[in-house]
This record gives structure tokens, sequence and C-alpha cells, in this order.
């Protein structure tokens, strides 16, 4: 990978050829970050190059944050280039927002990083170069990154929906702008790369030259650290997937047997829920967050259900089990109607109830059902339902208790009721007094739950 390389490349375009070169590109679209400054622009005209002899398609996407008084410039030169250039150009405006609490620049990378997984999934390249790297090492050793931090930026990345590769990463920011000068391209100067008051410009403009001073090869150096971290992070992963093999239960990787993590050591635990939270698509919490999750799952009484929220999603322990369920919400209480739609979507986050017109005695009685009128609830306690006729009705609670099913899962289940009584529930089934005789017309109803919920539909 280019930014394991230990010399640096002064050519951009045989560097980029030869990244490029060990991906399967052919026939593919490959899309490129297009601001309009000076990397940009050389990795543009590097890649409508390439594309000629390559055989794949080559598009750009502009992401204007809104941030300078320039950005409409800035998005009208990136228009102009790529319609001369005959390139296809998706532009892509964005909010930053102002207190999110990440800082503007965070802020902005979020942003810009959601305008590329919705505008251009697939490859989408970046013209990072050594400059950025040796940059971005140091500000993660300032922040106290553990060695994931510290691996920086790969050369390939899978950030789902994208495949990020930096075709540029082994070279130095002075070679692109040569390359720049010799083609005579054209390219605008942000503004804000001059505000020493923003951290990493503040390295680039007074720390960095100062070591330059003393170290001429910091960046192929700091280069190597950042591969040697990479390496590192890597084997932890490996450690992490063999500690998590016997964690897993039936029901696939969003639950984790706290058994398993309670025999590994502290600094094991710490690396193995991290991992099962990545594996999630989870953003991976630093150290101190990280041993605190620990410490509530682990640390409960036996009968306790700590919830955490972490990245918009919520960490919950039932039964010595953890699970990574979505973040719903409270159901809404009020009751909504069945007017005899095919599908019923429900409120919030909680999915959709199917109606499917079966032969006549299999399922609900459409004719008992509508004596009353048919709405759909979610719990609010007490509820009673008789599923066999030589049986008294039982509570809703000792059901959902005897099938084990988790609390949370109990709060947002889509109640079908008729007037006041409950005709059915998902993962229980039907009251036997609305069940379709012979001969009468029937529906049977299946709740389709959002993506990772453990009830079966029934």
């Amino acid at each position: 990978m280019a930014n394991s390389r230990k010399r640096r490349s002064s050519d951009p375009a045989a560097e980029a050829a030869r990244v490029l070169a060990t991906l399967d590109i052919s026939g593919r679209t490959l899309r490129t970050a297009l601001s309009g400054g000076v990397d940009s622009v050389v990795l543009l005209r590097i890649l409508r190059d390439l594309s000629r002899r390559s055989g794949f398609s080559l598009a750009a996407i502009h992401v204007n944050h809104g941030l300078s008084p320039h950005a409409a410039r800035w998005e009208a030169f990136c228009c102009a280039l790529c319609a001369r250039w005959k390139i296809p150009l998706a532009v892509a405006r964005v909010t930053v927002p102002k207190n999110s609490g990440l800082g503007i620049e965070a802020a902005a990378r979020a942003e810009r990083y959601r305008a590329f997984a919705t505008q251009a999934p697939g490859m989408l390249l970046l013209a990072h170069h050594l400059d950025d790297q040796a940059e971005t090492l140091l500000l993660q050793l300032l922040r106290g990154a553990g060695v994931k931090g510290l691996a920086a930026m790969p050369a390939v990345a899978q950030r789902a929906p994208l495949t990020i590769v930096r075709p540029l990463l082994a070279v130095p920011r002075a070679a692109l702008v040569a390359y720049a000068r010799r083609h005579r391209l054209e390219w605008i100067e942000d503004e804000s790369n001059d505000e020493t008051a923003l951290k990493r410009n503040f390295l680039r403009h007074r720390v960095l030259p100062e070591i330059a001073q003393a170290f001429p090869a910091y960046r192929e150096t700091l280069s190597r650290t950042a591969a040697h971290c990479a390496e590192a992070a890597g084997l932890l992963d490996e450690i992490g997937r063999a500690d998590l093999g016997g964690a897993r239960r039936d029901g696939g990787d969003r639950r984790l047997d706290c058994r398993i993590l309670r025999r590994l050591t502290p600094a094991r635990a710490t690396n193995a829920l991290r991992g099962f939270l990545v594996a999630n698509l989870l953003a991976a919490p630093d150290t101190g967050r990280i041993r605190e999750m620990l410490r509530q799952i682990l640390g409960a009484r036996p009968d306790a259900q700590p919830k955490l929220v972490h990245d918009g999603a919520e960490l919950r322990r039932f039964r010595d089990t953890l699970w990574i369920v979505p973040a719903t919400g409270v159901p809404e209480a009020a009751p909504l109607p069945w007017k005899g739609e095919a599908v019923l979507e429900l409120p919030g986050n909680h999915g959709a109830l199917e109606f499917r017109r079966r032969g006549k005695g299999r399922g609900l009685s459409l004719s008992k059902l509508s004596t009353q009128p048919v709405t759909v609830q979610f719990r609010l306690g007490g509820e009673k339902i008789r599923l066999d006729p030589s049986r008294p009705r039982r509570s809703l609670k000792n059901l959902l208790q005897e099938r084990a099913l988790p609390p949370w899962e109990r709060e947002r289940l889509p109640l079908l009721y008729s007037g006041k009584m409950l005709a059915w529930v998902p993962g229980i089934g039907a009251d036997c007094g609305f069940l379709a005789g012979a001969g009468e017309a029937a529906v049977y109803v299946r709740w389709l739950p959002i993506q990772n919920s453990c009830v079966g539909a029934t």
C-alpha cells in the first residue's frame, strides 16, 4: 500500500497509476472529490489521462460547505473545469452545524463524508498526500490516540458504502505543485488554509517548518511510523476477532456473550468490545469511554439491564448478553387505524404491518375483526390475550417473559386490536376468538420490523 513505502514518489502520475494498477477498476466508474485546490485538481488531471488507457470512467463530486464567502466562486470554478475537461460533476451543498461539539473542521468533514456516501457510493478517490499523512499522524499523537489513530490514513479503506482510495499518499505536496505548474493548471486557494488558529494549519505553518530544518525526511519517517501502527492495529483486529469467535451467540454479530468478555484480560476485553462495535458499523469509542462501557456492562448486578447510547444505537444487556439495538425511541401512544390497506406503516422507526388476504379459514377472521374499529397500538401494560379456547386469558407480560423477549422489544411490539379487545401480537399469535372458521374470509398479519429486531414475524 502507498503509505507503507519507504521513499517518496516525485512523479504523481506514476504513483497514481501504480496504486490503481493494484485495484480492480476495469469498466468501473471512479469518482474523485474535487475541492478546486491544487491537490484535487492535479488528481483530476491525472485520472483524466489514466481513464483514456485504463478502461474506467471518471466522474467528480464537489462539496460546497457554505463556510467561506468564496464558496460559490469555488463551486463555479469546479463546474467550469469539469465542463472544459468533459468530466461529469455532481455538486453537493451541505450545512455544517456550528454547535455540534465536534469543532468546525470535524463537523465539516462529517458532512463531507455524508455527502460522498449519498452522491458517490462505490470507489471514491481522494487527493491526500504525504504532507497530509505527516500532519494527521502528529495531530493524532497530540490527541493521545491509540495505534488505530496513529495509523493515520490508509491508501485503501472501506467506509461503507465507500471504498476510499488515496493514490497520492506517497507523494509530497511540493511534487503536486510542481506537476500543476509544469502542466499550467489553474486552481483556487482556500484562505482558511492560512488560519493558524486551526490546529492542522498551526502544525503546517508553525511547527513542521521547524522540524524540517532538523529532520528533512520527517514526512517519510512519519509515514513509516503510520505504517507500523497500521500493522499493529491489524494484529489487534486479528486478536479481537479470535476473542469474539467464542463470544458470539446464535442471532448474528449484534449479540455478544458477556461471559466471554469477563474471561479476558481488561486490555483484551477492551479490544474485543471495540472490535464488536466497529464490526457493527459503529464508531470506535475512545479508551476512557470504552472502559466505562465495560464497567457498566460487566459490573452491573445480574438482574440489572444497563443501557448505553453510542453512535445512534443502544447497547443493552439482557440475560448476560450484550445487544446492539436501534435507538427507536418510545412508540407513539395514539391508536393507528387500519382501513384495509395491504401495508400499514408504523410511526417512528418501528417498521410496518403487512396484511395478506388468505384463503377462507386461514388467519384472522375479517368479519370478527371488523365488528369494531381495527387499530394498532403499542403496549401500555395490563394486556391479556386468549390463545387457547380451553384455557383462560393470559397476561401478555407473562407470555413475553416466557419467550425471553428482551424488555426493549416488548415496548415496541405493535398490537392489533378490534375495539378494546387484543386480537393479535407478533411472536405470540392471535386471540382464539378472532381466528377464522371454515369458510370465513381471513387475513394473515405479519410484522415487518426495522432491521436487527430479534422478534420473528408471525
